[in-house]
């Protein structure tokens, strides 16, 4: 395991983590009070953004920062910890989460009491007077997942693909089995895509669930997952049954680029989770401190890329700590918030 996620399982523990800038005390002149809520802090996905959000705050100084959410994927506890977070991150918050509409009211009092709220990779509801938006073209990482599936069929392939979503009814993750799909429709119609199914977050049932798929689709062409625990998951069964499919999943945690170095997953699709954590706090505490608390509106598109054998070393020594991640990501952080209009999209395509 790499160095900077020995401590995740711990972490999944503690609900409140801080990272505080400068030596101001609370309510001192300067001081910001801020904090990011996540779905399930101890999945790789989120402790990205963690990890972004909090080298943004450490990057800008004085800030008081706390990071929650629940060990488990689990949204009426990531909605109370975000509550709790209101009453002292006063300064602003970035909110990250897997079921949009259980936080439409509690958003909404948020902005009602002059919170600023950036929404994190899952775009806000109509309602939650949320308007910025810091996110992935989901649908276009889909697209890409379905285009390296389809270097390595060949020509003209015919059979079965299978479709994993850990959480149906979650738009990032439902925009990219959508691309996934109608991209295997438009340029290999011999080829009948299954699902997508539920695969679920936790790591256990997420197996479980591959498990039942490739049991029931023995001769399936390729098994493709949405989210974090698809893809080490589908290697470790692949490799237990000695499978000849494609496999292949999202996100980099540790066991994800291990399956992608030795060859297991053909690639993992990474939608820099570190970058969009880091962006969405940086435009935070930009807009508190420079523009009277007003964020932009709309979606600020973040960029992903693909992690295959040609890069799959670099990708490794970035990940072995927030500091190297910083560094690699730092002329991408520098360009995007540069020019952060040639960013902005229209808020209602966001997917």
């Amino acid at each position: 395991m790499h160095p900077r996620f020995r401590t995740v399982a711990a972490a999944a523990l503690v609900l409140f983590t801080a990272v505080g800038c400068g030596d101001s005390g609370p309510g001192k002149s300067g001081e910001l009070n801020m904090g990011i809520a996540v779905a399930n802090i101890s999945l790789n996905f989120a402790h990205e953004m963690v990890l972004g959000a909090e080298s943004a705050a450490e990057q800008a100084g004085d800030v008081d920062f706390k990071a929650v959410g629940p060990p488990n994927t689990d949204g009426p506890a990531e909605v109370q910890l975000f509550q709790n977070l209101t009453t002292r991150a006063k300064d602003g918050i970035v909110l990250e989460n897997l079921d949009p509409p259980i936080f439409t009211r509690p958003a909404a009092r948020a902005v009602d009491q002059g919170i600023p709220i950036v929404a994190l990779d899952t775009s806000p509801t109509d309602g939650s007077k949320v308007t910025f938006y810091v996110g992935n073209d989901n649908y276009a990482l889909g697209e890409l997942m379905a285009k390296e599936a389809l270097k390595r069929l060949g020509e003209d392939p015919k059979g079965e693909i299978v479709i994993g979503v850990p959480n149906p009814g979650t738009p990032v993750l439902d925009n990219r089995a959508e691309g996934i799909a109608d991209t295997f429709s438009k340029q290999a119609p011999g080829v009948k895509v299954l699902g997508p199914f539920q695969t679920y977050s936790d790591p256990g049932q997420n197996y479980n669930s591959w498990s039942s798929q490739v049991n029931a689709h023995p001769d399936a062409l390729a098994f493709l997952g949405v989210g974090d625990a698809d893809s080490y998951n589908l290697a470790k069964i692949k490799k237990s049954r000695k499978g000849e499919w494609l496999s292949a999943g999202f996100d980099v945690d540790p066991k994800t680029l291990d399956a992608v170095k030795d060859g297991s997953n053909f690639v993992t699709i990474d939608p820099q989770h570190f970058l969009k954590g880091y962006l969405s706090t940086a435009m935070l505490i930009e807009a508190v401190r420079e523009k009277g608390g007003k964020l932009p509106d709309g979606w600020f598109l973040s960029p992903g890329g693909v992690v295959d054998s040609s890069n799959i070393d670099e990708i490794i020594t970035r990940q072995k700590s927030a500091e190297a991640a910083y560094d690699w990501y730092q002329p991408t952080i520098d360009k995007l918030l540069g020019d952060q209009e040639a960013q902005l999209r229209p808020l209602e395509e966001a997917r």
